[in-house]
């Protein structure tokens, strides 16, 4: 997980944890030299990435907004990685589970794609987990936000939002079960 701050003449800081989301993230914004409270606006990665984290941290900025609103704005993890890689070619990819991956590239944009579709020049982020095995053709990349921001001054990865909360490709479903009490065998 990595938090920081940036003020507009140009000063910033980072911090980076791994320890889980929900401790994580509190403990290094309480290490940042500006509380969210003084903040005046939230840059927020809706994802692809850990959705526990991208919910925690969503959590937080609607519960800040609701004692101060500010502006809000999203964007795709992958989106930044492409676009600080300079190359429109690059499909930047990350596991979306069931044998498919969340596929970002410069013109087509973001998409789910079963991992035979997979082609050409293909990169994962740093630290992103995956469960389906990796393409052959996959070259790890760093995932380090101080770096790739000054990469992509110009690029318009933002978009403004009310709700921040972790990018699906689809709503989940969930499979109905009934209940049943189970007893000890009678003797």
């Amino acid at each position: 997980m990595q938090v920081g701050a940036s003020w507009g003449d140009g000063r910033t800081a980072w911090r980076t944890s791994d320890a889980e989301a929900g401790v994580g993230l509190f403990q290094e914004l309480e290490r940042l030299p500006l509380a969210p409270m003084d903040a005046g606006a939230f840059i927020f990665c809706q994802g692809p990435g850990s959705v526990l984290g991208i919910r925690t941290t969503a959590m937080a900025i609607r519960t800040w907004n609701v004692l101060k609103p500010r502006p809000v704005f999203a964007y795709s993890s992958l989106a930044l990685v492409a676009h600080a890689s300079g190359n429109a070619g690059l499909g930047v990819i990350a596991d979306a589970r069931r044998d498919a991956w969340h596929h970002y590239q410069i013109g087509t944009g973001l998409r789910r794609l079963a991992a035979s579709e997979l082609t050409g020049e293909l990169v994962l982020p740093e630290h992103f987990r995956h469960w389906s095995p990796l393409p052959a053709t996959v070259t790890r990349v760093p995932y380090s936000l101080p770096d790739l921001w000054q990469r992509v001054a110009e690029a318009e990865l933002f978009r403004e939002t009310d709700t921040p909360d972790a990018f699906l490709h689809e709503e989940p479903s969930y499979v109905t079960w009934t209940p049943k009490i189970h007893r000890a065998p009678a003797s």
